[in-house]
Parts: structure tokens; C-alpha cells; sequence
């Protein structure tokens, strides 16, 4: 089999192709754009691959993308190219306008045009899976502000869409583009919609990688209001693994959420990860102490929480990692790849503070 795989340079697109090439026989064509958050040194430990190829390309150039289907007749897509960083779509939304939504338009209309060529037989087996959040869904409600734990509801498949960001919203859109050209065309699409990863390689704009970046440069550790936020997390190597077995055995139309079982608040877990620096790394004070509280973001969602047992029952997956596990194994990684957080960071971002 061979996946063509968009923003594949990025954080999970990375984990997506390096869990391929390691553990399976299939092929892999990355296309990604290399924006700032696009990185080909995540890649590097399969780059040598004959199963591997790359190509620089935006997915909003229909030209491009006509051109890597030609070449290479991939018989599966796993789109995962987007911008992804909620404070960055308050800044700026027009990015995440062009790339989540006229990007999606553009390479699902390019594959239609390479899937309508196909023979019988490999139209029948094509997949289309889309890599979507649990953003879409809006928030739950919080247990600090409900009297009955039966309301604390959890995100499921059919749960109706209420995005609160640019980026959510873009990401919505793309949402229902998709489904719409499997009900319109016939293409054969899957969506699954995700919690909030964590782990190897991600860029220092988010919460994980950022705190355990200025704990150790003795900066301040930003808390968005009081912290109090929750969020499920998902360690990005047992996500890597759902995705290859959605678009593998996944059924065309269908929608699946997956999730860590992880509801953390905020301050929890830049607590743990204090606790756990502070175990490796051991300073004079308290990583703790580096705590500051500043003022929350617009429109900041309460609580995410995603019911994965779709993926359980249907799939046979399950995520591997506790919280405590994956996050330990992603702080020794920060710690033994200075070199590699040095190198992302290219001059565009140097961990300032978005979306004010």
C-alpha cells in the first residue's frame, strides 16, 4: 500500500510516517509545505527509506498536487497538513482560512480527479482519511461549575459541532467539506477527530514542549487564567497508531474519536512536569516556583474530553501510554534533543506569547 501523507514534516504527520515505515511494509509520500512548524529532522531515523519520499509542496497548488499523484498513485490519502495553534488564529486567521479550508477544497478536488481515473479495483479500496480535532465540538461543561457528575459529558461522534476559535472553525469547515465529497462524488472519506496530543518533536509553541523549555532556562512557565482549563490528553504515538489503523481498516464514511482516557487541568500539567524536572534535572528551587499567572485567552474553552470506545470496539485500539508515562518519556526526550529543539526554532517564534 502506498499513503500519501500532507503535512507529514509536523508533529503528528512525523509520528504518522515514522510508526509506517518502522512497523509496516506500506509506502509513504509526504507532501508537506515546510511552514514553521514543518520539520524534515523529525524524519530523519526513516529518511534513508526506499519506502520513503518527499515532496515540497502546498496543498493549496492544485498544479503541484495533480503532478504528485501522477508520479506516485498513492492508494490512500491521510491528510493531516494545517495550521494548528488557536493563538495563532486569533492573531492571524487568514493562514488558517487558506490552508484548513481552501487547502482541504483544493487537494480533495485533486484527488477526485486521480480517483475518478482509477480502475475498478483501486477505486473500491481508495480512502481518503482526514485528521481532524475535538475543537469542533465546542466545550463541556466544566466539574467546577456543575452540581450533578452526570453532566459531565464526554465528545462522542455525533456530538453537534459549536467551534469557538478561528482555528476550530477552520477546521470545522474542512469537517464538513470532506463529508460532503463523499455524499456529492462518492469519494471514499473517513474523518477522525482528536484530543490534545503531546509528545516527541512537537514544536515549542505548545503548552508541553514550551513549559519544559523554559523550566529548564529558568523562564517563566505561563498559565492562561487560573489554569483550571481542562484538556484529554493523547500521547502522539498511540494517536500515530489509531490513524494507520483507520485508514487500513477504518469503514468509508464513518467518523471516529480518539483520545487518552487523560482529563488533566492546566495547572496540572505544568505541575507534573515541575514535579518530574525536578526529579531529572534536580535545581536549587522548585520548577514550581517558575509558575506565573497570566491573563486567559479569548473565548478559552473550559474542558475537552473525547469517549474513544468507538475506536475500542470497532478497531481494536486502545492507547498505550498513561499520562504519567508519556509524559515522562517525552520530558527524557526533550532533555536528550537540545540539538533538534534549537534547530526548529528558526527566528519566527522564540516562545513569545500569541493570540492576545
Amino acid at each position: 500500500m502506498k499513503i500519501l501523507v500532507t503535512g507529514g514534516a509536523g508533529f503528528i504527520g512525523s509520528a504518522v510516517i515514522r510508526h509506517i515505515i518502522k512497523n509496516t511494509n506500506d509506502s509513504v509520500i509526504n507532501v508537506d509545505k515546510l511552514t514553521y512548524a514543518g520539520n524534515l529532522e523529525s524524519l530523519v531515523s526513516i529518511a534513508a527509506s526506499e519506502r520513503y519520499a518527499f515532496e515540497q509542496v502546498d496543498i493549496c497548488d492544485r498544479a503541484e498536487l495533480n503532478r504528485v499523484f501522477s508520479q506516485h498513485q498513492p492508494d490512500a490519502v491521510m491528510h493531516l497538513a494545517a495550521e494548528s495553534h488557536v493563538d495563532r488564529s486569533i492573531t492571524g486567521p487568514a493562514d488558517f482560512i487558506q490552508t484548513n479550508i481552501v487547502g482541504t477544497y483544493t487537494l480533495l478536488e485533486a484527488t477526485r480527479n486521480y480517483w475518478n481515473e482509477l480502475d475498478a479495483e483501486r477505486k473500491s479500496s481508495f480512502r481518503f482519511h482526514h485528521i481532524s480535532t475535538d475543537e469542533v465540538y465546542g466545550d463541556l461543561p466544566h466539574p467546577d461549575e456543575v452540581q450533578d457528575t452526570d453532566e459531565l459529558t464526554l465528545f462522542t461522534e455525533t456530538t453537534p459541532y459549536a467551534p469557538s476559535s478561528p482555528y476550530s472553525a477552520s477546521k470545522a469547515s474542512s469537517d464538513h467539506l470532506v463529508r460532503a465529497w463523499l455524499r456529492t462524488y462518492g469519494l471514499p472519506t473517513i474523518v477522525t477527530n482528536c484530543s490534545n496530543n503531546y509528545g516527541p518533536y512537537h514544536f515549542p509553541e505548545k503548552l508541553i514542549p514550551l513549559v519544559i523549555l523554559n523550566a529548564l532556562e529558568g523562564k517563566p512557565l505561563p498559565i492562561y487564567g487560573k489554569g483550571d482549563q481542562i484538556r484529554d490528553w493523547l500521547y502522539v504515538e498511540d494517536h500515530a497508531r489509531a490513524l494507520y489503523k483507520v485508514v487500513t481498516e477504518g469503514k468509508v464514511g464513518e467518523t471516529y474519536n480518539i483520545g487518552g482516557h487523560n482529563e488533566k487541568r492546566n495547572l496540572e500539567v505544568v505541575q507534573t512536569i515541575c514535579s518530574i524536572l525536578d526529579s531529572l534535572v534536580p535545581k536549587a528551587t522548585p520548577y514550581a516556583e517558575q509558575i506565573t499567572y497570566v491573563t486567559d485567552r479569548p473565548g478559552h474553552d473550559r474542558r475537552y474530553a473525547i469517549d474513544a470506545s468507538k475506536m475500542s470496539t470497532e478497531l481494536d485500539w486502545k492507547p498505550q501510554e498513561t499520562f504519567e508515562t508519556g509524559l515522562h518519556k517525552t520530558v527524557e526526550w526533550y532533555l536528550a534533543n537540545h540539538e533538534w529543539c534549537q534547530h526548529v526554532q528558526d527566528g519566527t517564534y522564540q516562545r513569545e506569547r500569541l493570540g492576545i
